[in-house]
């Protein structure tokens, strides 16, 4: 049953949600209750990483963490210099759940079942004594005289509460709400996209993974456009796997691209011109070497069955050489010195045009949110409203795939807790 007044209602059963009312209700904070306007609590979680769950990602410093952020950045240094992955290991150890490292860094549970993580939050929530009440949405929150809110529910339902966390994650609701008591918003927008081509010349290679590769996005014209301080004419660039697929480009690389480049990519109109380095970033005379070696090793062996170097995909290979209009039954002592140069230029610099966004949303994560100038970012409290807190995806940060946008959510819900219970 919904209860007529809480001293801490948390909006919002999402991680964020949940870590902020565990962790205070584990320091001392009493009468605390989650709305979550769904039926079902945590199903981000649940559905994560295809039913697995990516809790967090093995990046230990909180300096070298903040770089994965396209948005938040330096500013989280404090935040993870209190919690961060090492904290988020050991919290959910304490709670009887084992995180395991994969060879590319991201942690899961022990039992590679995303029910494992949902299940621990909810049973330290109950453990902790924490209400959660479920298909209830809060609609509307007004300050009252002295301290406190009066909550305005979906169907009419109304409760007082001392104070007020916001975990709505990037929901228009709690970004409305949070802005009628003050705040500002950055309009969202998409981030960790693939990317499609138009035309597709690499259509027939769908399947293909090439790691490493340099991926630089540019304007889909001559013209600069200058974004988030940057400098102008900077470009965006990343190094990583790539994988090739039937629309266009996805893989690490390319979610990687499209969420620093998020905001740009909106204001071109998800048009862009990418250049792609193959060698994953060989400077000319290094990879002329390449060339020279295998020119004088393998003279007699044709181009077609003889690569420049071993992890070179052989069906990109000869995408290449028929791109550049070289024959792949040509010997390697017969290539010419300008089918070598057009050789080395495609390597190098393939130019591909970006029409779109990918057909698929599994990635999917927006950018944009409340400012996090208005948050006081070691409590998590409002600068604009006292008594409300904010925790996870409704502020202005993501992360880029690896489990980093879920660190946030625990780093920022366990700042929000302690803080609770603090007050």
């Amino acid at each position: 049953m919904l209860p007529s007044r809480a001293s801490v209602v948390v909006a919002g059963g999402g991680p964020a949600g949940y870590m902020a009312a565990i962790a205070a209700a584990e320091a001392g904070a009493t009468d605390l209750l989650i709305l979550e306007a769904t039926p079902e609590p945590l199903h981000k979680v649940r559905i994560s990483g295809g039913g697995r769950c990516n809790v967090t990602h093995a990046c230990w410093d909180p300096r070298a963490l903040v770089g994965h952020y396209p948005r938040g950045g330096q500013a989280l240094r404090g935040p993870f210099s209190r919690f961060a992955t090492g904290d988020t290991v050991a919290w959910f150890a304490e709670h009887g759940l084992e995180l395991v490292e994969e060879a590319d860094g991201r942690l899961f549970p022990r039992s590679n079942r995303s029910s494992s993580v949902v299940d621990t939050l909810r049973r330290a929530a109950r453990t902790a004594g924490v209400l959660t009440v479920e298909g209830q949405a809060l609609q509307a929150a007004e300050p009252l005289v002295g301290g406190g809110f009066r909550l305005r529910l979906r169907g009419g339902s109304q409760l007082q509460a001392d104070r007020l966390v916001l975990a709505t994650g990037s929901h228009p609701s709690g970004l409305r709400i949070a802005e009628a008591l003050g705040h500002g918003r950055v309009p969202p927008v998409p981030s960790l996209f693939t990317l499609a081509l138009e035309p597709h010349p690499l259509a027939s290679l769908a399947g293909v993974v090439a790691d490493p590769v340099v991926l630089e996005l540019e304007p889909p014209s001559a013209a600069v456009v200058a974004v988030e301080g940057r400098r102008r004419g900077e470009r965006h660039r990343q190094r990583g796997p790539l994988l090739i697929t039937h629309w266009g480009f996805s893989g690490p690389a390319t979610l990687r691209l499209s969420a620093f480049a998020a905001r740009d990519l909106r204001q071109w109109g998800y048009r862009a011109q990418l250049r792609i380095d193959w060698t994953g970033g060989l400077d000319p005379a290094e990879l002329e070497a390449r060339f020279r070696a295998v020119r004088l090793e393998q003279a007699r062996r044709q181009l077609g069955t003889a690569r420049p170097w071993a992890s070179l995909g052989r069906r990109l290979w000869l995408h290449l050489l028929e791109a550049c209009e070289v024959d792949g039954g040509q010997r390697w002592a017969d290539l010419g010195r300008n089918q070598q140069r057009d050789l080395m230029k495609a390597l190098r610099e393939s130019r591909y045009a970006i029409k779109g966004r990918g057909p698929f949303g599994e990635e999917f994560v927006t950018a944009g949110g409340i400012p996090l100038g208005e948050v006081n970012l070691a409590t998590m409290e409002s600068r604009r409203q006292e008594g409300l807190f904010l925790a996870g995806e409704i502020l202005d940060v993501d992360g880029v795939t690896g489990g980093f946008n879920f660190q946030h959510c625990w780093s920022s819900g366990w700042l929000a807790g302690q803080a609770l219970a603090g007050s």
